[in-house]
């Protein structure tokens, strides 16, 4: 009767450990990109590398590429009123 109440308690445990790990996969995939965006209004002397410095840490360049892409620019010229989508992550 002791092994049946061990074998009921484990077959328990792993059902809700697999109930967890299902959840977890699945809202950590529900979103559909590398994270949440934030938009950025151009001022007057931004550029793209001042507004790349100041969102992304480390390489400047990496900042530049994302905001290029992100917005589907084709050059690096922005105008004061533009909005820029900026991924953050």
């Amino acid at each position: 009767m002791r092994s049946l109440s061990w074998e009921h308690m484990f077959g328990k445990t792993i059902l809700v450990l697999l109930v967890a790990v299902i959840g977890w996969a699945l809202l950590a995939h529900s979103s559909s990109g590398a994270g949440r965006e934030r938009t950025h209004v151009v001022r007057l002397g931004d550029t793209l590398w001042s507004i790349a410095a100041a969102s992304y840490p480390g390489d400047t360049r990496e900042g530049i590429w994302r905001l290029e892409r992100r917005n589907h620019l084709t050059g690096t010229t922005v105008v004061p009123g533009e909005r820029l989508v900026v991924p953050v992550g």
